[in-house]
């Protein structure tokens, strides 16, 4: 089943078209790998998915919705962005996990927030401050905290690129781990082909905005 779709979907910004006539269907469960050199409009195209950045033509489509007529607020709850920078808030990890709860004023669910902290490898992590934690702690705190609001759709921009590599190797088996045992649908941009290959279900490759290839992992990335 055919969970969130792109159809004819563009940016335009100052002339530029940063995502141009993009139109790609992710079904359940699947993992899509968006790739491409630097400028192609990966990031931009994330940003698109759930409405931090709006489409100049064209729509995106969850479970066959169009997005514009979901409030902002629940659109990024059902399809929930880890970004590049984790940027946390100042606090605790638990707070910060968290965080869409306190934002709505509503109670947190303390047993799921040390259900994802146990999960992501950061037990005993709830009362630590945020400021004490290594790149790949903070990464991984980032997860847990879009996970906590149990989306329909996973978004990744470049989840390991700023590791180290043995942060990386954990947080990307971390993922896998995740995706498998959580049974969850994602996109994620990646620049590490590598990675890309033991993640991915299909592959995306974007060249200036546009599609240029779609298919499976191994017929893309050739």
């Amino acid at each position: 089943m055919t969970i969130l779709e792109t159809r004819s979907l563009t940016r335009v910004v100052d002339g530029d078209r940063i995502v141009d006539d993009v139109s790609v269907a992710v079904a359940e469960s699947e993992v899509l790998v968006v790739v491409g050199p630097s400028g192609a409009g990966k990031s931009s195209l994330l940003r698109l998915l759930n409405r931090l950045d709006e489409p100049t033509e064209g729509t995106v489509l969850l479970e066959g919705t169009d997005y514009r007529s979901i409030p902002p607020q629940t659109l990024r709850q059902r399809v929930g962005l880890v970004p590049q920078d984790p940027a946390l808030v100042p606090g605790t990890v638990s707070e910060n996990v968290a965080r869409s709860a306190l934002l709505r004023d509503e109670p947190v669910d303390d047993a799921a927030v040390g259900r994802l902290l146990e999960r992501l490898g950061l037990e005993g992590y709830a009362e630590r401050d945020v400021e004490v934690l290594s790149g790949g702690e903070r990464q991984r705190v980032a997860i847990a905290r879009t996970l906590y609001n149990e989306p329909d759709v996973l978004l990744l921009d470049e989840p390991t690129s700023h590791l180290d590599s043995a942060s990386e190797e954990r947080v990307e088996d971390l993922l896998a781990e995740l995706i498998r045992d959580l049974d969850l649908t994602v996109v994620m941009v990646t620049h590490d082909e590598p990675q890309a290959r033991r993640l991915a279900d299909r592959v995306l490759s974007l060249r200036d905005g546009r599609v240029e290839r779609l298919g499976p992992v191994a017929e893309v990335l050739a």
